[in-house]
């Protein structure tokens, strides 16, 4: 196969772990002759400071005209001044919008050796299996934004057909695993949140009957998270509640350098990210976590290039590589000793050669 990657590296950590998700897909491509072309664009912060638009014209052709695209983070202080008027994340939401992505797929799974690296006990842990599905282009984020010197208005919005198909997504991915969705809102509060529990109940009832759906308020949502993860299967949930609850749900895993994401849409190309953020105060160190942007790619093989059995190659590399001890700094033990973001991707790509 031959396919065309838009690369966005970003900012911050953006071009070191990407730099290292890129060695392990051309390490896919060698071991089961495939060809992947990879090609940058500017995007985030350094298309502000390049061209004054965070998704400049030609980013944004070579995205659309790509097989996938793969991006390793965006902002930073820099950018992120109150008085701001381009902010990084403003090319983000674009982005989304032009792809047509509305699902985001965060796969939550603890390896086991990594049972140390999280702060909760490891009986809480065991068996943490989850996937968040999250809304991605409407809701707060989306709305109309107004503001003036004594208030400021964020709208969130949410139609009947957007809560149907992200519901769809969601049930179809349960249908596949355990069996068991769990739909997250605010529904005694947020009229928003009644008409995604009412739309959600009567898609999974015509639909999904042979799903069981289970309907849980975010903030209690976020206690379970943490007090019986192991309980959940696959999770729906709207956009601003998903951005929040899966950052906690990180913490599941060890870290936010762990977990990978897939952003798709009715088509096959999908947005492929590390869940992580820039991380400016430890960028240009070489310490950076590249596991995240290593299991996206395992993502893009699998949803966007039908390349099952390379996506599970992936995946299984990773796990021997961390089962051999490769450690960077956020999932190290007291004491233990650490590798730098590229002798993660030597000892991922020393798997891989293993076979």
């Amino acid at each position: 196969m031959k396919a065309q990657i838009a690369v966005l590296e970003g900012d911050g950590i953006g071009p070191e772990v990407v730099a290292e998700g890129l060695r392990c897909l051309h390490g896919i491509g060698s071991a089961f002759g495939h060809e992947f072309a990879a090609t940058p664009f500017a995007f985030g912060g350094a298309a502000i400071d390049a061209t004054g638009d965070p998704l400049p014209a030609d980013t944004l052709k070579g995205c659309l005209e790509a097989d996938a695209v793969l991006l390793g983070a965006i902002g930073g202080p820099k950018w992120s001044a109150p008085d701001a008027k381009v902010r990084p994340e403003q090319g983000l939401l674009r982005l989304r919008k032009e792809l047509g992505v509305y699902a985001n797929l965060r796969p939550v799974k603890l390896h086991p050796c990594l049972v140390g690296a999280s702060t909760l006990k490891p009986e809480v842990l065991a068996s943490v299996d989850l996937v968040f599905v999250r809304e991605l282009t409407g809701g707060i984020y989306f709305g109309e934004k107004r503001r003036d010197a004594n208030v400021a208005v964020d709208v969130c919005t949410y139609s009947v057909a957007e809560v149907e198909r992200i519901t769809r997504v969601a049930a179809r991915l349960a249908r596949q695993r355990r069996r068991k969705l769990t739909s997250i809102d605010k529904s005694n509060v947020l009229e928003t949140s009644r008409l995604w529990r009412e739309v959600t109940s009567r898609v999974m009832k015509s639909e999904f009957a042979d799903v069981a759906l289970d309907h849980v308020l975010v903030d209690a949502a976020a206690m379970h998270l943490i007090r019986r993860p192991s309980d959940f299967d696959v999770l729906v949930t709207e956009n601003m509640f998903g951005d929040i609850l899966t950052d906690e749900a990180s913490m599941l895993a060890g870290s936010l350098g762990l977990l990978p994401s897939a952003s798709l849409g009715d088509a096959k190309r999908g947005l492929y990210e590390p869940i992580h953020g820039s991380a400016p105060d430890i960028a240009g160190r070489g310490i950076a976590n590249p596991v995240g942007t290593i299991l996206s790619l395992a993502l893009l093989l699998r949803h966007s290039l039908e390349l099952v059995k390379e996506a599970d190659a992936l995946e299984a590399a990773v796990g021997r590589a961390l089962e051999s001890g490769a450690r960077t700094p956020d999932i190290a033990a007291k004491g233990e000793k650490t590798v730098s973001t590229r002798a993660m991707g030597d000892a991922v790509l020393a798997e891989l050669k293993r076979g």
